[in-house]
């Protein structure tokens, strides 16, 4: 099985061959798309949103069919319309940075488990919205090429390392740019192409948002709007930059954000990277106590028609704190149940005495206090839809801080339920989540002891950060919350028990994706990559 990555929405077109295999493999980018969005951001800002896909009992079956042509299609306004810009700017809050195009291409269009959803409703589900635009070839549009548009997009545009950037701020951030930082020549021509029979439309943005330090050309950023078979997309180019968006406020701050290098390792073909700072103080406070600089990221590598985990890899803050890498405990992992979506532990180093004023002064680095490490873990269930509550539990692996942690996790917005279990206090967002731990740490529920071997041998080696994420747990979990939140649900129309059978189907389907596991070892000011998983 595998573990798909990365940007924008398959496609349709009949036939076999190159463009098939180009189809199944952006099905899996899709997929990854989606976790990876789903994973940080959670879900649409709106209430009712889901980041779970929705699949309709009614979708055909086969690959879509395409035919979109130029015959209808409204003319081009002679006069761009000016564009409204922000008045501040948004945070590149995740990006997903693909190294090597061609290698994850091919590995993802060989991939028996992509293959096996192209029929099924999950495969039909994802492509049906895009089907006519990618699907549609340059016979139907009159084009320079001949191929389908998604051949374009897909072998020639997107044939030079780019990135998918998700953005803080309003109901927009579920929008992602497809960004192609230093476009080549196949690249450019491709959009040329695609400009040249697809543009129904354009915008000028005349500078950036305020605040931003990028700068504008002369005479402004021209945003094409791209219209094929009722589908738009927005497009945009400077000397060497291309970004495509379905919103061009997107655009403009994909244009106007300045972004780390798109650069990797030899064996590294996939990068997941994240600002803390558009996450609020938590997350900067977060990373601050784990001494974790801006440039953490995420690594997957190809592994035959795999993508796999390679490891967490980065560079400390120059006032950051090495913390010794240590195996996880036993009493941790029987705490932990076996179908965690997300599981985040890590090595903390802090004074014997969790009392605030002398956390202030270990953080201001004032005094040398006694220290001890703590071993902590993280237990995250992700929700498809803001009408869900959280369901989150810190485990805490020493018992003699159990007065300390209450102390600091009081007077806030939300009430948090204590318990004392396999020898670690756990803090959790309710009175259920602490009985699916107590279940398991009792084994009357399967633990992560019970887990698959590589991954329990991944859990068990040395580590400062680890980071588990069962992707096929997590995306089930989405999905069906995402069924949930779009289902027209009121007293003569009740939620029905048991979901359709397409959604059960697309379930078992997306449980069958593998765990990932990235760990992250402290060598001086480095964070050297080490991955696991099945």
């Amino acid at each position: 099985m595998t573990s798909p990555v990365s940007p924008p929405p398959p496609a349709g077109g009949g036939g076999k061959g190159r463009s098939s295999a180009v189809r199944i493999a952006l099905i899996g980018a899709l997929v990854v798309g989606v976790g990876v969005g789903a994973f940080v951001i959670g879900r649409k800002s709106g209430g009712g949103g889901s980041s779970g896909p929705a699949f309709s009992s009614g979708e055909p079956k086969g690959p879509p069919s395409a035919g979109a042509t130029v015959e209808g299609m409204p003319d081009v306004p002679s006069e761009p319309t000016k564009m409204e810009v922000p008045g501040a700017g948004a945070t590149a809050a995740i990006w997903v940075d693909v190294h090597s195009p061609a290698k994850v291409r091919d590995a993802l269009a060989r991939n028996a488990w992509l293959k096996a959803q192209w029929d099924k409703p999950l495969g039909q589900g994802f492509v049906s919205g895009w089907a006519a635009f990618l699907g549609s070839t340059g016979t139907d549009l009159k084009a320079s090429f001949k191929g389908a548009v998604l051949d374009v997009v897909a072998g020639q545009l997107l044939d030079t390392p780019f990135r998918t950037v998700w953005f803080s701020g309003d109901a927009r951030v579920g929008t992602p740019a497809l960004l192609v930082p230093k476009a080549n020549k196949t690249s450019q021509a491709a959009w040329d192409a695609l400009d040249a029979v697809a543009k129904r439309g354009e915008m000028v943005a005349e500078s950036c948002p305020s605040g931003m330090a990028e700068k504008a050309p002369d005479g402004g950023f021209h945003l094409s709007r791209w219209l094929v078979a009722e589908q738009t997309v927005w497009a945009a180019r400077t000397e060497d930059r291309l970004v495509l968006s379905r919103h061009p406020v997107v655009v403009l701050q994909a244009l106007c954000t300045p972004l780390p290098e798109l650069d990797a390792e030899d064996d590294v073909d996939v990068e997941v990277g994240f600002d803390p700072n558009a996450y609020g103080r938590e997350a900067q406070l977060f990373t601050h106590v784990l001494g974790l600089g801006e440039d953490t990221r995420l690594q997957l590598r190809v592994d035959g028609d795999r993508l796999v985990a390679k490891g967490i890899a980065g560079k400390l803050r120059p006032d950051g704190t090495a913390y010794d890498g240590k195996p996880l405990s036993d009493d941790l992992l029987k705490l932990v149940p076996e179908d965690t979506p997300v599981l985040f532990a890590f090595q903390l180093t802090l004074p014997e005495s969790l009392e605030p004023a002398q956390l202030n002064a270990f953080w201001k680095k004032e005094g040398q206090p006694r220290t001890r490490t703590r071993q902590v873990a993280l237990v995250w269930t992700p929700r498809g839809s803001t009408s869900l509550e959280p369901e989150l539990a810190l485990l805490w692996g020493d018992e003699k801080d159990a007065e300390g942690l209450t102390a600091l996790f009081s007077g806030g917005a939300r009430t948090m339920t204590r318990a004392t279990l396999c020898k670690h206090v756990v803090l959790a967002t309710s009175p259920q989540e602490v009985e699916r731990l107590q279940k398991a740490c009792e084994g009357r529920a399967p633990n992560m002891l019970n887990a698959a071997g590589p991954v329990v041998a991944g859990l068990r080696a040395p580590s400062t950060v680890v980071l588990g994420v069962n992707t096929g747990r997590l995306l089930s979990g989405l999905a069906m919350d995402g069924y949930a939140s779009e289902a027209r649900v009121d007293r003569s129309s009740p939620l029905p028990k048991a979901a359709p059978p397409e959604i059960e189907a697309a379930r078992r389907d997306l449980e069958a994706l593998p765990y990932l596991g990235f760990r992250g070892n402290v060598q001086g000011y480095v964070m050297l990559s080490e991955g696991f998983g099945t």
